[in-house]
C-alpha cells in the first residue's frame, strides 16, 4: 500500500509539473555538436555543414527531467532532413523522442548549365560547377565535370539542379555473349580469368557468366567487358 501512494504521488507530481516542451540552450548545443560530428564523418572535403534544430511536438507532455541524452538513432541518415533522438535518463518518468533537424552540406558540385531533357547526351556545355547544398536531395554529386561527358540522362533537370548519379542512365558495358575479365576477390587475394557473359552486364548491376570449364557464376558489371566476384 505505501509503494502504491508513493507510485501516485509522483504520478501526481508529474502530472502538476510543467511540460518540457522547450529545449535547454546547453541541451540544443549539445544536439548540434552530435548532428554536425555525424555530418562531417561522412561529407566530402572542403564542404561546410549547417545544422538547424526543429521543435519538440507542442502536444508532447514530457515530464520534467534533470538529464536529457541526445543520441543518433539507428538507422538514420545525418543529411537533409533527419531526426535526433533524446531520452530521459533522470527523471521521475523516463521518456524517449525524437527531435526534427535539418543539416546542410555545402560544396562544389556539378550542375545543369541550362534545362536539359531526358535523354540528352552529355557535353561540356551542358554542364557547370557550382556551390550547392549536396544534402539537399538524395543520391551522389560529381565535382568533375570531365566525368560525366558522354553520359545519358534518365531524367529531365533544371537550370542549376545537381547532376546526381541516379538522373543517369545506367552504362552497358557489354552484350551477352561477349567475352569478359573476371576478377575473383578474396580474402588477401585475387585472381584473373575469363569468361562468357550470359546476361548483358549494366553498370553496377549483377551478372552471370560461365567459365570454360562450364562453372556458372553471378558477379557485377564494373567496367567495359569487366565483373568482379566476391568470394
Amino acid at each position: 500500500m505505501i509503494r502504491l501512494s508513493l507510485l501516485v504521488a509522483c504520478l501526481l507530481a508529474a502530472l502538476a509539473a510543467p511540460a518540457q516542451t522547450v529545449l535547454d540552450p546547453a541541451l540544443v548545443e549539445r544536439v548540434r555538436t552530435l548532428a554536425e560530428t555525424a555530418a562531417r564523418a561522412a561529407a566530402p572535403p572542403n564542404t561546410r555543414v549547417a545544422v538547424e534544430i526543429g521543435a519538440l511536438d507542442a502536444r508532447l507532455r514530457l515530464a520534467p527531467c534533470q538529464q536529457v541524452q541526445p543520441y543518433l538513432p539507428p538507422g538514420m541518415a545525418v543529411w537533409g532532413r533527419s531526426r535526433i533522438g533524446l531520452r530521459c535518463t533522470d527523471g521521475m518518468a523516463r521518456w524517449n523522442v525524437t527531435l526534427p533537424i535539418r543539416v546542410s552540406v555545402f560544396g562544389r558540385a556539378v550542375v545543369a548549365n541550362g534545362p536539359l531533357p531526358a535523354g540528352v547526351n552529355l557535353s561540356q556545355e551542358h554542364l557547370a560547377l557550382a556551390d550547392i547544398d549536396i544534402a539537399a536531395e538524395p543520391g551522389a554529386v560529381f565535382t568533375d565535370p570531365a566525368l560525366l561527358i558522354g553520359r545519358t540522362l534518365g531524367r529531365p533537370l533544371q537550370a542549376a539542379e545537381a547532376v546526381r548519379a541516379p538522373a543517369l542512365k545506367s552504362r552497358q558495358w557489354f552484350a551477352a555473349g561477349e567475352t569478359v575479365q573476371v576478377l575473383a576477390v578474396g580474402p588477401g587475394f585475387s585472381v584473373a580469368s575469363e569468361a562468357q557473359a550470359l546476361t548483358p552486364g549494366f553498370e553496377g548491376q549483377e551478372v552471370r557468366v560461365r567459365f570454360e570449364s562450364g562453372r556458372v557464376a553471378s558477379g557485377r558489371a564494373v567496367a567495359e567487358r569487366r565483373v568482379e566476384l566476391s568470394l
